[in-house]
């Protein structure tokens, strides 16, 4: 799901770049105290799940678990997501400074969208029933975000739609494990702590 520096063309760049920026800005202001925990657990939850990459042709597949920081930290999870990508970009060169913006872009608002569509169906009824709606979601945000990359890719030349495709269906895998991940998760925090996702869908 990372793009690297040079990959895309700067109109693509720089318009990533202003997108990301104002969803952290929106983060920012709804992230409260009380959730600064639950977003510092989320983003070390992705920083290390991506990290794990399988190569698969001129791309690569990882887990990104947005999805959940969707569910749970609604806007907050752009300033989450944003915080693991910079340090996997400095510390291990995953992706790119220069394209840290779509980067943030491409994986936080597939992530604030699955929170915006699935948070209230998850708040509510049974934990099952949050659990089937949390596994929705988690599969809806990697296919989300796979789409975005494609976009990103599509707009910066012809020569990149291969790959654009390559990179959709290499992630089908992914969506059905990351649907089993949040399902379970949501399953376990609906019956541990289920104000979580009644906080999180708040803003």
């Amino acid at each position: 799901m990372h793009i690297v520096d040079g990959a895309l063309s700067n109109p693509v760049v720089i318009g990533g770049a202003i997108a990301a920026a104002g969803g952290i800005a929106v983060g920012l202001r709804s992230l409260d105290l009380d959730r600064i925990p639950t977003a510092g657990v989320l983003s070390a939850a992705f920083f290390v799940a991506s990290l794990i990459h399988v190569p698969i042709g001129p791309s690569s597949v990882h887990l990104i678990l947005n999805g959940m920081a969707g569910l749970l930290l609604g806007w907050a999870a752009f300033p989450a997501l944003f915080v693991g990508l910079l340090l996997q970009a400095v510390f291990f060169g995953f992706g790119g400074l220069t394209v840290l913006g779509i980067n943030t872009l491409n994986i936080a608002l597939p992530a604030v969208v699955a929170g915006m569509l699935f948070g209230h169906l998850i708040a509510r009824g049974t934990p099952l029933h949050g659990a089937i709606w949390g596994g929705i979601g988690g599969a809806f945000a990697i296919a989300a975000t796979t789409g975005m990359v494609a976009v990103s890719l599509a707009l910066s030349g012809e020569e990149f739609l291969p790959a654009a495709k390559l990179v959709f269906f290499a992630h089908i895998p992914v969506m059905v494990i990351e649907a089993v991940l949040t399902g379970f998760a949501v399953l376990l925090a609906r019956k541990v702590k289920p104000e979580l996702f009644i906080k999180g869908v708040a803003t």
